[in-house]
């Protein structure tokens, strides 16, 4: 799973969020290292939905302007929770060859 994708499915875990909600909650899950422009979140938001990872939860009209919200599916909850096992395994086995390796990991002696 790409790093986007894991946000943008990260961002919906809690409540339905629109499109500028999911920009704006990705950045900030990330820390600012994914900045999705707007064209780049609606394909993935179509790419996801036609995947059967997200599913739109409403659509309201706001200033004359239609505003649709996503929300996390059951699929994409599982493939979600299936990408944090893979990435905390993967951490893992880098952690452990670091630590054979130098004796230590991010600066800090491990015995």
């Amino acid at each position: 799973m790409q790093e986007p994708t894991f946000f943008i499915l990260t961002a919906l875990v809690r409540t339905p969020l629109h499109g500028y909600g999911i920009i704006k909650a990705v950045e900030q899950l990330s820390g600012g290292r994914v900045k999705l422009k707007a064209g780049t979140l609606y394909a993935a938001l179509d790419r996801l939905a036609a995947e059967g990872l997200v599913v739109v939860d409403r659509e309201e009209a706001v200033g004359g302007r239609l505003r649709r919200y996503y929300v996390l599916s059951d699929d994409g909850r599982a493939a979600l929770e299936a990408a944090v096992e893979r990435l905390q395994s993967n951490a893992k086995v880098a952690a452990l060859r670091l630590r054979e390796a130098f004796g230590f990991i991010g600066g800090v002696q491990h015995v």
